[in-house]
């Protein structure tokens, strides 16, 4: 056999990977987590309920089976940018210690996810709020990060 080649990288560059497991964050604000119901109403006023696993200023992801995502997104594809899915979300936030106030924000459904067999995220961007509905969620998600700061 022959000598081994020498390899210079002297002029190769560094290329930085990213984490399989690191999701890149599609909102710009934080996000926390949070137990509660959602009722999703679509425009044709038909109306399902799934679960809420979080919340930020600009956005919530919900926790839905496969019958929900047949309901709410068509074709079961996630939307293409610019064709998003209008809907409504009415959940509940406690703006005083045991005194929830419903919030009724317009919204897009803008990312779906499957993460179980019947399972699925769907995350739904808000673009409107009706009253004080963004101060109401502003102020609860405000509240739980700086709880949650140690």
């Amino acid at each position: 056999m022959g000598k081994a080649a020498s390899f210079k990288t002297r002029d190769a560059s560094r290329v930085t990977m990213k984490p399989v497991a690191a999701k890149p964050n599609l909102r710009n604000q934080q996000r926390v987590d949070v137990a509660t119901e959602v009722t999703i109403e679509k425009p044709d006023g038909s109306c399902l309920t799934c679960d809420v696993s979080n919340i930020s200023r600009t956005g919530i992801m919900i926790l839905c089976d496969r019958e929900a995502i047949k309901k709410l997104v068509p074709g079961q594809k996630t939307p293409a940018p610019g064709n998003w899915i209008s809907v409504t979300a009415t959940f509940s936030v406690p703006v005083v210690a045991q005194q929830p106030v419903s919030v009724i924000a317009g919204g897009n459904i803008v990312h779906m996810r499957r993460i179980a067999r019947d399972q699925f995220q769907l995350g739904i961007q808000f673009t409107e709020f009706e009253g004080n509905g963004f101060e109401y969620v502003n102020n609860y998600v405000g509240k739980l990060l700086a709880a949650s700061v140690p």
